[in-house]
């Protein structure tokens, strides 16, 4: 999950859908601008995508749950 800057919603959804492990990613309405589902093989996998995600300048926090 994702908040972003103002009015950058879509252009990030555009750019998180190209990543290598994202499986979906859905603009939403509420505390959150961004789900992303992500699946990987491993956890250092998990760490690195999301680690490139949040260096993204229009990303402004993050918050991650994982799932088996």
């Amino acid at each position: 999950m994702a908040i972003v800057k103002q009015g950058t919603e879509h252009e990030v959804v555009k750019r998180l859908s190209k990543m290598s492990g994202v499986t979906d990613v859905l603009v939403t309405y509420g505390l959150w601008d961004i789900v992303v589902r992500i699946e990987t093989q491993s956890m250092a996998q998990l760490d690195a995508l999301i680690t490139e995600m949040r260096k993204m300048a229009e990303i402004v926090q993050t918050s991650t749950l994982v799932g088996a």
